[in-house]
């Protein structure tokens, strides 16, 4: 289901007005550039083309186009991109409203009830104001409850943030506004052991897929994505 852009008043507080979302996403950028260097959109800025609910075949009406951002904006659960990806660049920006959570999965499948039960997570977050922002191992840019992100690289609550995904068969890197965060080997004796000693470990199919679609998720916040474009890799 295509959604027109909405104008929402209480989006317009605390960084989603006109002033923050100035450009808009996937108008913003230079379609034949994006062409030549492998780079596609994920997301027009205009449509929730291209997207669709985990498990159902339509956008949740909890997710809007508002201001040339994928916002959440009510419940609706997360939502997953219609392609799946193995091997890619990904880029976006977030802003997160203040108190927020969301999060970036990658290779999920749709074999559970849960994006998180199948694809590793980027943190999306208010480090200042969220309790997860006390532990590196679950603050902004953190492969979540794995891998630490260290502090002072995230942008205060209503600011933009930008995310530089690459998943290139076992190998994961998270950047986050130009800082490298977090780099790691999936399926590796290392990797294993963080899996088992967490609450990952109780759903097998956790981080296994080796392609899969990439997920927004919806943890009951305010939080924005623009920008969204992939380079498929080889």
């Amino acid at each position: 289901m295509i959604r027109r852009i909405v104008s929402i008043a209480a989006l317009l507080a605390g960084g989603f007005g006109p002033a923050a979302c100035a450009q808009s996403g996937g108008a913003s950028m230079n379609a034949t550039a994006n062409a030549q260097s492998g780079w596609r959109s994920l997301f027009d800025g205009r449509t929730t083309a291209g997207w669709r609910g985990f498990r159902t075949d339509t956008v949740p009406d909890g997710w809007q186009v508002v201001e040339g951002a994928l916002t959440r904006v009510g419940a609706g659960g997360d939502i997953i991109t219609t392609e799946q990806f193995a091997n890619f660049e990904l880029e976006l920006e977030w802003n997160v409203a203040p108190g927020g959570n969301s999060g970036i999965m990658f290779r999920v499948t749709e074999d559970s009830d849960a994006t998180y039960k199948s694809g590793p997570e980027m943190q999306v977050l208010d480090d200042a104001a969220h309790r997860d922002g006390q532990s590196r191992l679950t603050a902004a840019g953190a492969n979540y409850g794995l891998d630490a992100a260290p502090a002072g690289v995230v942008k205060p609550a209503g600011e933009w943030n930008a995310v530089r995904l690459v998943v290139n068969g076992a190998h994961v890197e998270h950047w986050l506004n130009g800082v490298k965060v977090v780099e790691y080997e999936l399926w590796t004796p290392a990797w294993e052991a963080k899996v088992a000693a967490t609450k990952f470990a109780q759903w097998p199919g956790y981080g296994r897929a080796r392609a899969g679609h990439i997920a927004l998720q919806d943890h009951g916040d305010r939080v924005a994505y623009r920008n969204i474009r992939i380079r498929v890799l080889p």
